[in-house]
Protein backbone atom coordinates (compact mmCIF):
# COMPACT_ATOMS: atom_id res chain seq x y z
CA UNK A 1 0.00 0.00 0.00
CA UNK A 2 0.84 4.12 -0.50
CA UNK A 3 2.95 5.29 2.11
CA UNK A 4 2.08 9.19 3.19
CA UNK A 5 5.66 11.02 3.04
CA UNK A 6 6.87 11.85 6.35
CA UNK A 7 7.01 15.65 7.16
CA UNK A 8 9.41 15.92 9.78
CA UNK A 9 12.91 13.70 11.07
CA UNK A 10 11.61 13.27 14.43
CA UNK A 11 13.56 11.80 17.21
CA UNK A 12 12.49 10.34 20.32
CA UNK A 13 12.41 11.98 23.98
CA UNK A 14 14.45 9.43 25.11
CA UNK A 15 17.63 10.99 23.12
CA UNK A 16 17.65 13.52 26.02
CA UNK A 17 18.78 10.91 28.86
CA UNK A 18 21.36 9.78 27.21
CA UNK A 19 22.78 13.04 25.56
CA UNK A 20 26.11 14.30 26.20
CA UNK A 21 24.80 17.10 27.91
CA UNK A 22 23.47 14.34 30.18
CA UNK A 23 26.50 12.46 30.21
CA UNK A 24 28.58 14.77 31.53
CA UNK A 25 26.03 14.91 34.75
CA UNK A 26 26.29 11.41 35.18
CA UNK A 27 30.11 11.27 34.71
CA UNK A 28 29.85 13.65 37.72
CA UNK A 29 27.69 12.11 40.18
CA UNK A 30 29.95 8.52 39.66
CA UNK A 31 32.90 10.74 40.09
CA UNK A 32 31.50 11.22 43.44
CA UNK A 33 30.40 7.99 44.28
CA UNK A 34 33.68 6.77 43.41
CA UNK A 35 35.16 9.64 45.82
CA UNK A 36 33.13 8.83 48.72
CA UNK A 37 33.62 5.00 48.55
CA UNK A 38 37.20 5.23 48.56
CA UNK A 39 37.66 8.30 50.46
CA UNK A 40 39.32 6.58 53.63
CA UNK A 41 37.02 7.49 56.58
CA UNK A 42 37.74 8.15 60.41
CA UNK A 43 35.79 8.65 62.75
CA UNK A 44 36.92 10.41 66.02
CA UNK A 45 34.81 9.91 68.69
CA UNK A 46 33.99 12.78 70.78
CA UNK A 47 31.43 13.34 73.84
CA UNK A 48 29.75 16.65 75.64
CA UNK A 49 31.30 20.02 74.95
CA UNK A 50 34.63 18.71 74.33
CA UNK A 51 33.38 17.41 71.00
CA UNK A 52 32.65 21.12 70.36
CA UNK A 53 35.82 22.49 71.49
CA UNK A 54 38.14 20.01 69.80
CA UNK A 55 36.20 20.88 66.03
CA UNK A 56 36.86 24.29 66.46
CA UNK A 57 40.56 24.07 67.19
CA UNK A 58 40.61 21.50 64.25
CA UNK A 59 39.02 23.64 61.99
CA UNK A 60 40.83 26.71 63.31
CA UNK A 61 44.10 25.62 62.56
CA UNK A 62 46.31 27.44 60.11
CA UNK A 63 47.04 25.68 56.75
CA UNK A 64 44.66 22.80 57.61
CA UNK A 65 42.29 21.70 55.08
CA UNK A 66 39.12 19.93 55.13
CA UNK A 67 37.65 18.29 51.90
CA UNK A 68 33.89 17.37 52.32
CA UNK A 69 32.07 15.50 49.73
CA UNK A 70 28.34 15.22 49.83
CA UNK A 71 26.45 12.77 47.82
CA UNK A 72 22.79 12.43 47.63
CA UNK A 73 21.29 10.12 50.14
CA UNK A 74 18.81 9.25 47.41
CA UNK A 75 21.83 7.12 45.39
CA UNK A 76 21.96 4.41 47.94
CA UNK A 77 18.01 2.81 48.71
CA UNK A 78 19.62 0.37 50.23
CA UNK A 79 20.96 2.39 53.47
CA UNK A 80 17.82 3.02 53.39
CA UNK A 81 15.03 1.25 55.17
CA UNK A 82 12.10 3.40 54.58
CA UNK A 83 12.39 4.17 51.06
CA UNK A 84 10.78 0.89 50.18
CA UNK A 85 8.01 1.61 52.61
CA UNK A 86 7.16 4.79 50.86
CA UNK A 87 7.34 3.26 47.28
CA UNK A 88 4.76 0.82 48.73
CA UNK A 89 2.44 3.61 50.43
CA UNK A 90 2.64 5.58 47.02
CA UNK A 91 1.91 2.52 45.15
CA UNK A 92 -1.03 1.93 47.36
CA UNK A 93 -2.41 5.31 47.35
CA UNK A 94 -2.08 5.24 43.47
CA UNK A 95 -4.15 1.96 43.03
CA UNK A 96 -6.86 3.11 45.40
CA UNK A 97 -7.05 6.30 42.71
CA UNK A 98 -7.61 3.78 39.73
CA UNK A 99 -10.02 1.34 41.71
CA UNK A 100 -11.88 4.28 42.53
CA UNK A 101 -12.64 5.73 39.24
CA UNK A 102 -13.51 2.12 38.02
CA UNK A 103 -16.30 2.44 40.41
CA UNK A 104 -17.25 6.26 39.45
CA UNK A 105 -17.22 5.11 35.93
CA UNK A 106 -19.36 1.70 36.24
CA UNK A 107 -22.29 4.01 37.78
CA UNK A 108 -22.64 6.40 35.54
CA UNK A 109 -22.67 4.34 32.30
CA UNK A 110 -25.72 2.08 31.01
CA UNK A 111 -23.79 0.50 27.68
CA UNK A 112 -20.70 -0.69 29.34
CA UNK A 113 -19.56 -2.79 32.49
CA UNK A 114 -16.21 -1.94 33.76
CA UNK A 115 -14.63 -3.89 36.45
CA UNK A 116 -10.89 -4.16 38.09
CA UNK A 117 -9.16 -7.19 38.95
CA UNK A 118 -5.77 -7.52 40.66
CA UNK A 119 -3.61 -10.45 40.06
CA UNK A 120 0.12 -11.04 41.74
CA UNK A 121 3.47 -11.86 39.64
CA UNK A 122 5.72 -14.31 40.25
CA UNK A 123 7.76 -11.60 41.25
CA UNK A 124 5.63 -10.64 44.64
CA UNK A 125 4.10 -7.57 42.51
CA UNK A 126 0.58 -6.56 42.34
CA UNK A 127 -0.66 -6.13 39.03
CA UNK A 128 -4.10 -3.74 38.35
CA UNK A 129 -6.40 -4.92 35.37
CA UNK A 130 -9.47 -3.68 34.57
CA UNK A 131 -11.89 -4.20 31.80
CA UNK A 132 -15.01 -2.67 29.59
CA UNK A 133 -17.68 -5.13 28.73
CA UNK A 134 -20.29 -4.44 26.17
CA UNK A 135 -24.03 -4.73 27.74
CA UNK A 136 -26.30 -3.44 24.67
CA UNK A 137 -23.90 -5.43 21.90
CA UNK A 138 -22.43 -9.20 21.69
CA UNK A 139 -19.25 -9.54 22.29
CA UNK A 140 -17.30 -10.64 18.64
CA UNK A 141 -13.44 -10.24 19.64
CA UNK A 142 -11.33 -9.54 22.62
CA UNK A 143 -8.65 -6.28 22.87
CA UNK A 144 -6.46 -6.70 25.20
CA UNK A 145 -4.44 -2.74 26.18
CA UNK A 146 -1.40 -1.71 26.63
CA UNK A 147 -0.69 2.00 27.55
CA UNK A 148 2.85 4.48 26.91
CA UNK A 149 5.58 5.21 29.10
CA UNK A 150 4.01 7.37 32.28
CA UNK A 151 0.98 6.96 31.65
CA UNK A 152 -2.10 3.95 32.56
CA UNK A 153 -4.64 1.89 31.51
CA UNK A 154 -7.74 4.19 32.45
CA UNK A 155 -6.54 6.79 29.82
CA UNK A 156 -8.45 4.83 27.24
CA UNK A 157 -11.61 4.31 28.74
CA UNK A 158 -13.32 6.60 25.48
CA UNK A 159 -11.82 4.55 23.21
CA UNK A 160 -12.93 1.04 25.15
CA UNK A 161 -16.02 2.20 24.84
CA UNK A 162 -15.85 3.18 21.65
CA UNK A 163 -15.04 -0.35 20.79
CA UNK A 164 -17.53 -2.00 23.31
CA UNK A 165 -20.03 -0.24 20.78
CA UNK A 166 -18.53 -1.97 18.19
CA UNK A 167 -18.61 -5.41 19.87
CA UNK A 168 -15.52 -5.57 21.43
CA UNK A 169 -14.45 -6.45 24.92
CA UNK A 170 -11.49 -4.95 25.87
CA UNK A 171 -9.07 -5.54 29.07
CA UNK A 172 -6.74 -2.97 30.32
CA UNK A 173 -3.32 -3.76 31.80
CA UNK A 174 -1.73 -1.33 33.94
CA UNK A 175 2.30 -2.72 33.71
CA UNK A 176 5.21 -2.73 36.47
CA UNK A 177 5.71 0.93 38.19
CA UNK A 178 2.39 2.19 36.58
CA UNK A 179 -1.11 3.07 37.21
CA UNK A 180 -2.69 1.02 40.07
CA UNK A 181 -0.23 -1.30 39.90
CA UNK A 182 3.01 -1.78 42.21
CA UNK A 183 6.22 -0.09 41.68
CA UNK A 184 8.28 3.33 42.22
CA UNK A 185 6.53 5.48 39.65
CA UNK A 186 7.45 4.77 36.00
CA UNK A 187 10.67 3.01 37.01
CA UNK A 188 11.38 0.05 35.16
CA UNK A 189 13.50 -1.94 36.82
CA UNK A 190 13.16 -4.59 33.42
CA UNK A 191 10.57 -4.08 30.70
CA UNK A 192 11.20 -7.58 30.05
CA UNK A 193 9.22 -7.81 33.49
CA UNK A 194 6.36 -6.59 31.64
CA UNK A 195 6.28 -8.35 28.67
CA UNK A 196 6.66 -11.78 30.75
CA UNK A 197 3.29 -10.18 32.54
CA UNK A 198 1.71 -9.35 29.05
CA UNK A 199 1.86 -13.14 28.47
CA UNK A 200 0.05 -13.74 32.07
CA UNK A 201 -2.73 -11.69 31.27
CA UNK A 202 -3.28 -12.90 28.23
CA UNK A 203 -3.67 -16.30 29.43
CA UNK A 204 -6.45 -15.15 31.72
CA UNK A 205 -7.84 -13.41 29.33
CA UNK A 206 -8.63 -16.07 26.42
CA UNK A 207 -9.59 -18.52 29.53
CA UNK A 208 -12.48 -16.19 30.44
CA UNK A 209 -13.32 -15.96 27.19
CA UNK A 210 -12.76 -18.95 24.92
CA UNK A 211 -13.41 -18.84 21.24
CA UNK A 212 -13.53 -15.20 20.92
CA UNK A 213 -10.79 -13.92 18.26
CA UNK A 214 -7.95 -11.73 20.58
CA UNK A 215 -6.50 -8.54 19.54
CA UNK A 216 -3.50 -7.04 21.44
CA UNK A 217 -3.47 -2.98 21.55
CA UNK A 218 -0.03 -1.13 22.36
CA UNK A 219 0.75 3.16 22.75
CA UNK A 220 3.94 3.80 22.73
CA UNK A 221 6.06 1.81 24.88
CA UNK A 222 2.91 -0.50 25.29
CA UNK A 223 3.34 -1.44 21.24
CA UNK A 224 7.19 -2.21 21.89
CA UNK A 225 5.69 -4.76 24.64
CA UNK A 226 3.38 -5.77 22.49
CA UNK A 227 5.82 -6.60 19.62
CA UNK A 228 8.78 -8.69 21.63
CA UNK A 229 5.60 -10.27 23.11
CA UNK A 230 4.09 -11.80 19.41
CA UNK A 231 7.46 -13.05 18.81
CA UNK A 232 6.90 -15.99 21.10
CA UNK A 233 5.37 -18.29 19.15
CA UNK A 234 2.84 -19.63 21.74
CA UNK A 235 1.77 -15.78 21.62
CA UNK A 236 2.01 -15.16 17.68
CA UNK A 237 -0.48 -18.35 17.66
CA UNK A 238 -2.73 -17.04 20.77
CA UNK A 239 -3.72 -13.88 19.11
CA UNK A 240 -5.40 -12.93 15.49
CA UNK A 241 -3.47 -9.21 15.16
CA UNK A 242 -1.66 -6.42 16.97
CA UNK A 243 -2.35 -2.54 16.44
CA UNK A 244 -0.19 -0.33 17.55
CA UNK A 245 -0.42 3.85 17.74
CA UNK A 246 3.07 5.45 17.39
CA UNK A 247 5.03 2.49 18.56
CA UNK A 248 8.39 2.95 20.22
CA UNK A 249 10.43 0.83 17.38
CA UNK A 250 13.70 2.60 17.46
CA UNK A 251 16.01 4.78 19.83
CA UNK A 252 19.06 5.67 18.82
CA UNK A 253 21.64 7.39 21.49
CA UNK A 254 23.24 10.77 20.46
CA UNK A 255 27.14 9.05 20.90
CA UNK A 256 28.27 5.61 20.57
CA UNK A 257 30.32 6.18 23.90
CA UNK A 258 26.58 7.31 25.44
CA UNK A 259 25.32 3.03 24.62
CA UNK A 260 28.20 1.53 26.19
CA UNK A 261 27.88 3.96 29.19
CA UNK A 262 24.50 2.98 29.38
CA UNK A 263 24.32 -0.11 31.00
CA UNK A 264 27.09 0.35 33.36
CA UNK A 265 25.39 2.90 34.51
CA UNK A 266 21.73 2.03 34.51
CA UNK A 267 23.36 -0.71 37.05
CA UNK A 268 25.14 1.74 39.36
CA UNK A 269 22.67 4.52 39.92
CA UNK A 270 19.29 2.49 38.32
CA UNK A 271 16.52 5.31 39.53
CA UNK A 272 18.79 8.53 39.27
CA UNK A 273 16.64 11.16 37.60
CA UNK A 274 18.72 13.73 34.37
CA UNK A 275 16.59 16.40 34.79
CA UNK A 276 17.37 17.26 31.07
CA UNK A 277 14.98 14.04 30.02
CA UNK A 278 12.11 16.28 31.50
CA UNK A 279 11.66 17.74 27.87
CA UNK A 280 9.18 20.21 28.15
CA UNK A 281 7.76 22.24 25.26
CA UNK A 282 7.34 18.94 23.32
CA UNK A 283 3.33 18.45 23.05
CA UNK A 284 1.94 15.02 22.32
CA UNK A 285 -1.42 16.76 21.67
CA UNK A 286 -2.69 19.56 19.36
CA UNK A 287 -5.73 19.62 21.76
CA UNK A 288 -4.68 22.15 24.77
CA UNK A 289 -8.01 20.47 26.79
CA UNK A 290 -6.12 17.20 26.49
CA UNK A 291 -3.36 18.04 27.52
CA UNK A 292 -5.08 19.69 30.98
CA UNK A 293 -6.07 16.27 31.92
CA UNK A 294 -3.27 14.10 30.78
CA UNK A 295 -1.03 16.51 32.81
CA UNK A 296 -3.63 17.16 35.42
CA UNK A 297 -3.70 13.26 36.30
CA UNK A 298 -2.14 12.01 39.18
CA UNK A 299 -1.64 8.35 37.64
CA UNK A 300 0.21 10.31 34.98
CA UNK A 301 4.03 10.48 36.24
CA UNK A 302 5.26 13.70 34.76
CA UNK A 303 9.00 14.06 36.55
CA UNK A 304 12.27 13.42 35.03
CA UNK A 305 13.16 10.09 33.05
CA UNK A 306 14.92 7.53 35.34
CA UNK A 307 18.35 5.76 33.97
CA UNK A 308 17.24 2.52 34.48
CA UNK A 309 14.11 3.00 32.48
CA UNK A 310 15.82 4.64 29.68
CA UNK A 311 18.20 2.13 29.39
CA UNK A 312 15.49 -0.49 28.83
CA UNK A 313 13.80 1.76 26.63
CA UNK A 314 17.50 1.37 24.25
CA UNK A 315 17.54 -2.70 25.12
CA UNK A 316 13.98 -3.21 23.74
CA UNK A 317 13.95 -0.96 20.73
CA UNK A 318 17.89 -2.50 19.95
CA UNK A 319 16.23 -5.73 20.22
CA UNK A 320 13.29 -5.58 17.74
CA UNK A 321 15.40 -3.09 15.27
CA UNK A 322 17.85 -6.71 15.47
CA UNK A 323 14.44 -8.75 14.49
CA UNK A 324 11.77 -6.56 12.45
CA UNK A 325 12.34 -9.98 9.04
CA UNK A 326 10.38 -11.97 12.35
CA UNK A 327 7.54 -10.24 12.29
CA UNK A 328 4.68 -12.19 10.94
CA UNK A 329 1.81 -11.65 12.78
CA UNK A 330 -1.24 -9.44 11.45
CA UNK A 331 -0.64 -5.95 12.42
CA UNK A 332 -2.05 -2.11 11.85
CA UNK A 333 0.55 0.64 12.55
CA UNK A 334 -0.29 4.28 13.18
CA UNK A 335 1.86 7.15 13.36
CA UNK A 336 1.90 10.64 13.40
CA UNK A 337 4.12 12.58 11.15
CA UNK A 338 4.75 15.18 13.46
CA UNK A 339 5.76 13.05 16.32
CA UNK A 340 8.58 14.28 18.55
CA UNK A 341 8.43 11.65 21.05
CA UNK A 342 8.74 8.17 18.69
CA UNK A 343 9.78 7.88 15.26
CA UNK A 344 7.31 7.54 12.61
CA UNK A 345 10.39 6.60 10.13
CA UNK A 346 10.59 3.76 12.23
CA UNK A 347 7.21 2.49 12.02
CA UNK A 348 7.43 2.84 8.19
CA UNK A 349 10.87 0.71 8.32
CA UNK A 350 8.45 -2.10 10.68
CA UNK A 351 6.10 -1.65 8.08
CA UNK A 352 8.75 -2.49 5.67
CA UNK A 353 10.77 -5.36 6.80
CA UNK A 354 8.42 -7.45 8.58
CA UNK A 355 7.69 -10.74 7.36
CA UNK A 356 4.23 -10.15 7.91
CA UNK A 357 2.06 -11.12 4.82
CA UNK A 358 -1.31 -9.02 6.57
CA UNK A 359 0.35 -5.69 7.55
CA UNK A 360 -0.74 -1.87 7.40
CA UNK A 361 0.25 1.38 8.04
CA UNK A 362 -1.43 4.81 8.39
CA UNK A 363 0.34 8.08 8.88
CA UNK A 364 -1.37 11.07 9.75
CA UNK A 365 -0.27 13.87 8.71
CA UNK A 366 0.82 16.67 11.12
CA UNK A 367 -0.51 14.70 13.51
CA UNK A 368 1.57 14.28 17.07
CA UNK A 369 1.89 11.26 19.43
CA UNK A 370 -1.10 10.63 21.47
CA UNK A 371 -3.35 9.41 18.31
CA UNK A 372 -5.84 9.11 20.58
CA UNK A 373 -6.04 11.90 22.47
CA UNK A 374 -5.38 14.37 19.13
CA UNK A 375 -7.90 16.49 17.42
CA UNK A 376 -8.62 13.73 15.05
CA UNK A 377 -9.25 11.11 17.73
CA UNK A 378 -12.49 10.24 16.24
CA UNK A 379 -10.88 9.43 13.03
CA UNK A 380 -8.26 7.05 14.25
CA UNK A 381 -10.64 5.30 16.31
CA UNK A 382 -12.70 4.68 12.91
CA UNK A 383 -9.89 3.49 11.04
CA UNK A 384 -8.69 0.63 13.83
CA UNK A 385 -12.20 -0.18 14.65
CA UNK A 386 -12.85 -0.40 10.01
CA UNK A 387 -9.18 -2.69 10.66
CA UNK A 388 -10.90 -4.86 13.30
CA UNK A 389 -14.31 -5.26 11.57
CA UNK A 390 -12.43 -6.68 8.44
CA UNK A 391 -10.88 -9.46 11.06
CA UNK A 392 -13.68 -11.18 12.78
Amino acid sequence: MAVEPLTSGASGRINALFSLRALRSLLLLLNAVVLLLLLPFRRKAYSGDNAGKDEKQESGRKGSASTVVRVPWALFPWRNATMAVDHEAAAAVRRSQAIRRVFQDDDDDDDTVREFCLFSTARGDTLFTQSWTPISVQARGLVVLLHGLNEHSGRYTSFAKRLNANGFKVYGMDWVGHGGTDGLHAYVHSLDDAVVDLKIFLDKVLAENPGLPCFCFGHSTGGAIVLKAVLDPKVEAQVAGIIMTSPAVAIQATHPIVMALAPVISFLVPRYQITVANKKGRPVSRDPQALVEKYSDPLVYTGPLRVRTGCELLRITSYLQQNLRKFTVPFFVLHGTDDTITDPQASEKLYKEAASTDKTIRLFRGLLHDLLFELEREAVTDDIIEWLNCRV
